[in-house]
């Protein structure tokens, strides 16, 4: 790319922001080291009132560390981490870094299936898990091949009187089940106790090493893991420090709603906490109202989350009685942002909330808006320091495009990824000449602000027009009695394609009619946009699903709809 390219988004950085930056070819374990050196009695987590400074964290990981070494785990091994926002999760990851192994982080909510095809695609042999996730595991235990599962409970972390009355809280299915004792089966805490905090030593080639085998979807959409290496994940922290430079190491509060199993979530919210001397105020899931009560007890400075987090937050009925205004910064990935939600929130807050974009093989913050300066209503922002960003063409990915055309974006820098795990074929795809083609359809303007309209794979053509859903999409969420709405592109003998909205309602008890929803959407989008087929559902989206997902899910059910009628 041409230098004065990078000017167009680099002029527009706030003042101080520098363009580039130096990386440390470190080992992720040695964040933790630093921070406790500078801020050894600062809290470092805080869960349901129970606190754990830095220096008793480092204590807990290396302990772990011995432990884990001493059941067989050495570099380069696979150790898996199923479980929620929770101290545990934050000694596990940083133990698996202080031994050189690879970090894989499940999401609780998956299904065994789901389970199943990953801990056997990534080889690992180690699971650290929850007790309420034991039941799964243990009913696929014949199909995978784990040999030792180390397992904690929520309440091992919490202070007293909750430690003890936690579990008898739990009811029917809720509770969790009993821990049978028998071999390859620890308990975490035990494991902790037993151990001295002296792991082996290990030296780590922080280019080359994996540090987190992380599943996604990918730019094809098939699932697998991008192998995001240690110089990757420091490369990334360090180039989203510098842009909430003005954050203060040692003082920050972090708002962990965002899941650590999450990319996401890993980097901008754990990393970036135990990096700048934050505490991580920690919740192992989002439920609105225990959210506000720990931030009026908690007060965070810092707050990243998702689209659904703040519109949750933002109309609640008691958001206006809890103290929320101590929030400082927040930004916004995952999802676009609506401006609806933005104004809100910031009105509520007085907080600046800022979108940013990134994906899962870039580690994952490509882009964002300028925290202080300037933003714009719609964009992801400016690349972040030492990131190159360019649009393609869609036909061969090669020819580049000039400013406001319409292409693929492709990154190149530090932060991008060695490869997918066991995919070559699917790496050579979304790897070329050290580029990352995301699969994302987007255009730059004049100022180097780059705006994302859709996923290629996504993209609808009806009668040879390209349509991006996130466009319709954004249009029809805006009528009144619209919650959301999802886009897909329908087979049509004469079309090709044709466009198909389904339809969540604000109300169910209210009716919408599709003549209403075209009648809305005459002149506000060109007539081959505007949908042909609407889907008013009653039921409402299920809420563990994002855009894409909720997406997916659709065209899914859709499938197995036309299976059964063929």
């Amino acid at each position: 790319m041409e230098p004065s390219q990078e000017v167009l988004w680099t002029a527009h950085y706030e003042k101080g922001i520098k363009h580039h930056l130096e990386y440390p070819e470190k080992s992720v374990f040695s964040i933790l080291e630093r921070t406790v050196k500078r801020y050894p009695q600062r809290v470092a987590t805080y869960f349901n009132e129970a606190k754990m400074s830095y220096k008793e964290l480092l204590i807990n990981v290396n302990r772990l560390a011995t432990a884990l070494a001493a059941l067989g785990v050495e570099k380069g091994d696979r150790v898996g981490i199923l479980l929620p926002n929770c101290p545990q999760a934050v000694i596990s990851f940083y133990a698996v870094m202080r031994l050189g192994a690879s970090a894989i982080f499940l999401n609780p909510v998956l299904v065994e299936r789901e389970l199943t095809n990953k801990i056997n695609d990534s080889g690992m042999r180690t699971l650290i898990l929850l007790d309420m996730s034991y039941r799964k595991i243990s009913n696929i235990r014949e199909r995978v091949n784990l040999d030792t599962l180390v397992v904690t409970h929520i309440h091992d972390y919490l202070t007293f009187p909750y430690n003890i009355l936690y579990p008898f809280r739990q009811k029917g299915d809720a509770r969790a089940p009993e821990i049978p004792r028998k071999e390859g089966i620890y308990q975490f805490t035990t494991l902790i106790k037993g151990a001295p905090p002296n792991p082996p030593a290990v030296t780590v080639d922080a280019k080359n090493d994996v540090a987190v085998l992380q599943y996604t979807g990918g730019v094809t959409g098939k699932p697998k893991a991008a192998m995001i290496t240690h110089f990757n994940l420091m490369a990334n922290l360090m180039q989203f420090r510098e842009w909430f430079s003005s954050c203060k190491d040692g003082e920050e509060r972090v708002l962990a709603l965002v899941p650590f199993a999450h990319i996401y979530g890993l980097t901008c919210v754990m990393n970036f906490s135990v990096y700048i001397g934050a505490t991580l105020i920690m919740l192992p899931r989002f439920q609105v109202n225990q959210v506000l009560k720990t931030i009026n007890k908690s007060r965070p400075t810092f707050f990243p989350g998702v689209p659904s987090m703040y519109y949750a937050l933002s109309h609640h009925p008691d958001v206006k009685k809890a103290e929320v205004s101590s929030i400082d910064y927040c930004i916004c990935g995952a999802a676009p942002l609506p401006l609806e939600i933005q104004e809100r929130f910031e009105q509520l807050t007085g907080a600046r909330l800022v979108e940013g974009f990134g994906l899962t093989e870039a580690s994952p913050v490509t882009h964002c808006n300028p925290v202080r300066g300037r933003r714009k209503v719609g964009s992801i922002g400016l690349p972040v320091p030492d990131t190159q960003a360019k649009i393609v063409d869609l036909e061969t990915g090669t020819r580049e495009l000039g400013i406001g055309e319409i292409g693929e974006l492709i990154i190149s820098g530090p932060q991008v990824m060695k490869g997918y795990w066991n995919w070559p074929e699917e790496t050579e795809i979304a790897l070329k000449d050290s580029w990352l083609y995301t699969g994302d359809i987007a255009e730059m303007d004049s100022e180097g602000y780059f705006f994302i309209l859709n996923r290629k794979k996504d993209m609808i053509i009806s009668g040879g027009y390209n349509i991006y859903p996130s466009e319709v999409e954004g249009v029809i969420s805006r009528h009144p009695k619209v919650k959301e709405a999802i886009v897909v592109g329908i087979p049509d003998e004469f079309q090709g394609e044709v466009v198909k909205a389904y339809i969540f309602s604000k109300n169910p008890k209210v009716k919408i009619y599709d003549d209403e929803l075209k009648d809305y959407l005459l002149n506000k989008l060109a007539p081959y946009k505007i949908p042909k087929v609407f889907e008013i559902r009653k039921d409402q989206p299920p809420k563990n699903l994002d855009g894409a997902e909720l997406r997916r899910y659709l065209v899914e059910e859709r499938d197995k709809e036309k299976g059964k009628s063929s």
